[in-house]
């Protein structure tokens, strides 16, 4: 018995019908996709302390069920004591069914954790049909247990769709049950 996301499943199901109404597509393959979840964390204080990437890879690998990866710095700044090669950041790239998931759970699970929670954003789109989000705490994820955290830091959530427009990337993120705040697109 093989194992579906069930946004996954709705994608196929509900969503791809849904947006073909509504912007008219002439095949079901002309439906905009989620490509890939891009999750991006950057660590400044970790030049001087090294622990410090070692403890956001765990988390990063945590939340997303995924091994984290280090990214190094790619040139020298003396302003911020920085070498060239020194780890300053965690990134992680879902696709597939580890992308439904983390989506369902960020979706259902970790958004309604933010304080006074009204909704994401919708201006975080980059106008070739990617949105990224910005969260403040990465302790909203409950794979994450407090009390073994040793600093609060933010990170990037990047959803990169094959849509062409910004207007159709809102309709597909909004079908999949992203919270936005403002319905003006």
């Amino acid at each position: 018995m093989n194992y579906t996301p069930s946004l996954k499943t709705k994608y196929r199901a509900e969503i791809v019908n849904n947006l073909r109404k509504e912007f008219e597509y002439k095949s079901s393959m002309q439906v905009p996709r989620l490509e890939k979840i891009c999750i991006n964390q950057g660590i400044g204080s970790a030049v001087s302390d090294k622990k410090m990437i070692e403890s956001a890879i765990t988390e990063m690998t945590t939340i997303t069920g995924q091994k984290a990866v280090a990214t190094k710095s790619r040139k020298d700044i003396s302003n911020f004591k920085l070498r060239k090669g020194v780890p300053i950041g965690v990134r992680v790239t879902l696709r597939g069914d580890k992308m439904y998931e983390f989506l369902e759970r960020l979706i259902n699970v970790a958004l309604p954790r933010i304080r006074d929670f009204r909704g994401i954003n919708d201006k975080g789109f980059d106008g070739r049909g990617n949105y990224t989000l910005g969260v403040t705490e990465q302790i909203i994820f409950p794979e994450i247990n407090i009390d073994k955290v040793s600093k609060i830091m933010g990170m990037d959530i990047t959803f990169v769709t094959n849509a062409p427009t910004d207007k159709e990337a809102y309709a597909l993120l909004k079908e999949f049950g992203l919270p936005f705040k403002n319905l003006k697109k």
